[in-house]
């Protein structure tokens, strides 16, 4: 499993670099340079605060029960889905007028308030740090189907890319088919959440909390089993399962077929506001 914390961990980062270097940028080009290092002060802490909670979380958890494992890994799950879903459709409304909201958000914090430093630190730190939890709740729900080496290194490599990608826009000017790239990859977050909503109930089955329709669904195993390399891999993306229950096929399609109609939906109310 390396694409797909590869995936979040690229798009949770660049989101985060681009609030970060749209900031930064401003302060510099309105002469404002002297509040940087609240801006990184702020990035700093909402780091910190990020990998306390990640470290707290996987050293809590190995103490639980086989069972109440389970629910643990179910409610991570949840929440994973609810951020998940939430940073798609935030994104989709946002990046049509994000510089312009940071910015003003800035001037707000720089001219309005009594302490201005500790204004900027507090929004970049709320910013970097919505992204960053958002993250830690996938990452834990993520490492949870899979214990192997490849989903951190998936991860850091997402976030390695989302800098790397952040210096380049910030230094060099480049201009990147942003619109275009979270679009497509919402789409795959989206079906990604599918999966671990069904992996979620999944897990409430196991713990003992949910045991209705639990008959199988269908069985593909003879077409696609998850033994199989394709398999394996929808599997580790999507959240594949070749016998799945009646009740994760249904908390599947609950989940898919709305959140994608409405995504579609808002999409094709901004492509229409756009023409006008």
């Amino acid at each position: 499993m390396f694409f797909v914390p590869f995936l979040i961990m690229l798009r949770e980062g660049l989101e985060a670099t681009l609030i970060v270097v749209i900031i930064t940028s401003y302060l510099k080009q309105s002469g404002q340079g002297l509040w940087l290092k609240y801006v990184w002060l702020g990035v700093i802490s909402a780091l910190v605060l990020c990998l306390l909670l990640g470290i707290g979380i996987e050293k809590t958890t190995g103490e639980f029960p086989q069972q109440q494992q389970e629910l643990f890994e179910a409610i991570v799950a949840v929440v994973a889905v609810v951020m998940l879903t939430y940073m798609v459709f935030w994104m989709q409304k946002a990046s049509v007028s994000i510089s312009r909201d940071i910015r003003a958000a800035v001037d707000n914090a720089l001219t309005r308030s009594h302490a201005p430093a500790r204004a900027l630190m507090l929004m970049v730190f709320l910013a970097v740090a919505r992204e960053g939890l958002e993250s830690v709740f996938f990452l834990m729900a993520a490492f949870t189907q899979d214990v192997g080496v490849m989903a951190p290194i998936g991860a850091v490599s997402g976030v390695v890319c989302a800098v790397l990608i952040g210096f380049a826009l910030h230094f060099a000017g480049s201009r990147l088919p942003l619109k275009a790239f979270f679009r497509w990859t919402s789409l795959l977050i989206l079906l990604v959440a599918a999966g671990l909503s069904a992996g979620a109930i999944r897990a409430f089955h196991e713990a003992g909390v949910w045991n209705y329709l639990q008959a199988t669904a269908f069985n593909s195993s003879d077409i696609l089993s998850t033994h199989s390399l394709f398999g394996t891999l929808l599997e580790s993306l999507f959240g594949y399962q070749s016998m799945p229950s009646q009740s994760e096929v249904l908390v599947y399609l609950l989940y898919l077929l709305p959140a994608l109609t409405w995504f579609l939906w808002r999409a094709k109310q901004t492509s229409s506001s756009y023409a006008q």
